[in-house]
């Protein structure tokens, strides 16, 4: 009963007055379609990877083709064609604006719909530096630069930005990419990564481990408690695409953190494969405060 009582209420969701269903229009690059060691080989490349990180990758697509897909009970869904998806996508970058006025209109006009405040829009487009004033910092009005929020926002396969890296610092929090952390932490990545959710642990775990592409990486000191609030938004863009973003949390011994993961994607006739990890490791005396929303 209370299944079908489910059911009705979703079939009168108006799909219509889904706010974040729109698509931006950007030119982007991505990898051959289908999956191979090629692939793999491409997404480490791409992100300019040290060996171990690509071995380790290599090891987890071997492991993937010995597996079976899971038949998942009281779920209905067309087979999967791994070999019909691209499993990278990025924006095409180009030299950096000088101010708003020369940013694409087009990723402004994403910024706005996502709700993201002007301040940071100038961060996200690469307008300013996080050391650099504002050149809105005379026009009235909240400002998500007060301290309180700290977003790594990651558009198809890459992190576009990590905000507030500088001030976590003081407090000797790392948040950034995980791309960015495979090469700047190694040691805390090499420890962690797969510690808790292990490249054989299941089917889709293990593909992710073969291909993720970017995601966020926090790490908090022992008895430190984290000076914001921090947050992770994953837009999908690119249709036919596979997102495999790897999420790392380390809260160490007796240290607090509060983490926020969101996802959208546009409203598409076709299905797209959403593959995530995350991984969250808490220390004696340490606690993570960890909530996502999706669509």
């Amino acid at each position: 009963m209370a299944d079908l009582e489910t059911i009705e209420r979703v079939k009168e969701i108006d799909v219509d007055k889904y706010k974040y269903g729109f698509k931006t229009e950007i030119e982007s690059e991505r990898a051959p379609k289908g999956l191979s060691e090629d692939t793999v080989r491409y997404i480490s490349a791409k992100k300019d990877e040290p060996e171990w990180m690509l071995e380790w990758r290599l090891d987890a697509y071997r492991r993937w083709l010995t597996m079976e897909e899971p038949d998942w009970a009281r779920v209905d869904y067309p087979k999967i064609d791994f070999q019909d998806l691209y499993f990278y996508a990025a924006p095409k970058t180009t030299e950096g604006p000088k101010s708003l006025d020369e940013v694409d209109p087009i990723l402004l006009e994403t910024y706005a719909k996502l709700g993201i405040p002007l301040k940071e829009q100038e961060l996200l487009a690469g307008v300013r530096k996080h050391d650099e004033p504002s050149q809105l910092d005379d026009v009235d009005g909240p400002s998500y630069g007060s301290g309180k929020v700290a977003i790594d926002a990651v558009f198809d396969s890459v992190s576009v930005v990590t905000t507030f890296k500088e001030e976590l610092a003081k407090a000797g929090v790392i948040f950034c990419s995980i791309s960015e952390a495979v090469k700047e932490h190694p040691e805390l990545v090499k420890k962690y990564l797969g510690s808790v959710v292990p490249q054989s642990d299941n089917y889709y775990a293990t593909l992710n481990s073969a291909v993720f592409s970017d995601g966020s990486f926090v790490y908090i000191p022992k008895g430190t408690r984290c000076p914001m609030e921090l947050s992770t938004y994953f837009r999908i863009n690119e249709e036919n695409t596979g997102q495999f973003e790897r999420t790392l949390i380390i809260a160490d011994e007796g240290s607090y953190v509060s983490y926020l993961e969101g996802c959208t994607a546009p409203m598409r006739d076709e299905n797209q494969l959403h593959a995530a990890v995350v991984e969250l490791v808490t220390l004696d005396d340490a606690e993570i405060k960890y909530s996502t929303v999706q669509n």
